[in-house]
C-alpha cells in the first residue's frame, strides 16, 4: 500500500489507463455489445481481476475499499430504494411532458445496453433480462470497486475535494469511449462528438460525486452500488415508447433522474457537515457515518 500512496495521483492514472485500454479493446475490437449479449462486460471482468490483484499485493482486504461485510443487504436495499424513488419521479415527469405534447406513450420492457443516443440492440426474453442484470452487477462491482473504492483509498492522504473531483474526472473520461467510437465509425459528426462527450463527462462526473459522497457518509460502497445498479438495470430494461419512437426523451429523463438524486445526496451531505461543524454530538466517526 505504501507504494500506491507514494505517488497516489500517478498510480491512479496508471491503473485507470490499464482499465481504459482494456475497455477500448473491447469496444473497438471484440465488440461484445454488438453480439447477441448486447453488453461490453469483458473489460469489467478484467477490471475486477486487476482490482483483486492490486488488493492482494497491497495486502488490502475488500473491506478496506468499502466492501464491508456489515449491512450488505440493507445497504444495497437502501440504494435500490433510493434509485427507485428518483426513477419514478423522472419517468413521471417524462410522461407529463409527452402528455402535454399530445403524444401517446407506453412503457416497454426489454434488454438493451445504455447509450444517450439510443443506438443499441434490443433483446427480449427472460434469459436476456437475467444476463442484463448479471452484466450490470459485474459492471457496478468493477466501477465502484476501482473508482470509488480503490482510488479513494489511494488518494486518502490528499485533500478530499481534490480526490473527489479527480475521481469524477476519470469516471467522466471513462465514458467517452462510446461517443468516440460512434465518431470514428462515421455515425456522428465532430460537433455531435463534442456535445455527447461533454454530456457524458458531466453526467458521469456528477454521478461519481454522488456515489463518492454516499461512500463517505456511510463508510461503505453498498448504498452507492445499489443506486448505481438500479440506474443501469432500469436504463437497460424499461423504455418509453412514444409515437412509435423508443426513448426519444431519454436524455431528459436521465438528467432529471440524476440531478434529483445528486441534489438529495448533496443536501444530506451538507446537513451532516453542518452538524459536525457546529459540534452537535454524533459520536465517533463510525457513528457519524451511520447517521
Amino acid at each position: 500500500m505504501y507504494l500506491l500512496k507514494k505517488k497516489p495521483i500517478l498510480n491512479c492514472f496508471i491503473i485507470f489507463t490499464i482499465c481504459l485500454i482494456a475497455r477500448i479493446i473491447e469496444y473497438f475490437v471484440i465488440r461484445t455489445d454488438e453480439s447477441i449479449l448486447s453488453e461490453n462486460f469483458l473489460h469489467k471482468v478484467f477490471g475486477i481481476i486487476l482490482l483483486w490483484t492490486i488488493l492482494y499485493y497491497a495486502k488490502l482486504k475488500w473491506r478496506d475499499i468499502g466492501f464491508n461485510t456489515k449491512d450488505v443487504f440493507s445497504g444495497i436495499g437502501k440504494g435500490l430504494l433510493f434509485g427507485f424513488i428518483c426513477c419514478v419521479f423522472a419517468y413521471a415527469i417524462e410522461g407529463l411532458i409527452l402528455y402535454n405534447m399530445n403524444h401517446s406513450f407506453k412503457l416497454s420492457f426489454y434488454a438493451t445496453g445504455f447509450s444517450l443516443n439510443n443506438d443499441m440492440n434490443q433483446q427480449t426474453g427472460i434469459v436476456f433480462i437475467f444476463l442484463c442484470i448479471i452484466f450490470n452487477i459485474i459492471n457496478v462491482w468493477m466501477e465502484e470497486g476501482i473508482f470509488r473504492g480503490l482510488f479513494t483509498k489511494i488518494l486518502e492522504d490528499i485533500s478530499y475535494n481534490t480526490s473527489l473531483f479527480l475521481i469524477a474526472f476519470l469516471f467522466g473520461i471513462w465514458h467517452l469511449v462510446m461517443p468516440f467510437r460512434d465518431f470514428i465509425e462515421g455515425k456522428s459528426s465532430i460537433s455531435n462528438l463534442l456535445v455527447m462527450g461533454i454530456g457524458y463527462v458531466i453526467l458521469a462526473g456528477m454521478m461519481s460525486i454522488k456515489w463518492s459522497l454516499l461512500y463517505r457518509m456511510t463508510g461503505s460502497l453498498w448504498i452507492g452500488l445499489g443506486d448505481h445498479l438500479f440506474n443501469n438495470v432500469i436504463s437497460n430494461l424499461l423504455h418509453v415508447v412514444s409515437n412509435s419512437e423508443v426513448d426519444n426523451m431519454q436524455i431528459v429523463r436521465i438528467l432529471i433522474w440524476q440531478i434529483l438524486s445528486f441534489v438529495i445526496v448533496l443536501i444530506i451531505y451538507k446537513l451532516n457537515y453542518m452538524l459536525v461543524s457546529n459540534n452537535i454530538k454524533l459520536g465517533d466517526k463510525d457513528e457519524f457515518i451511520k447517521k
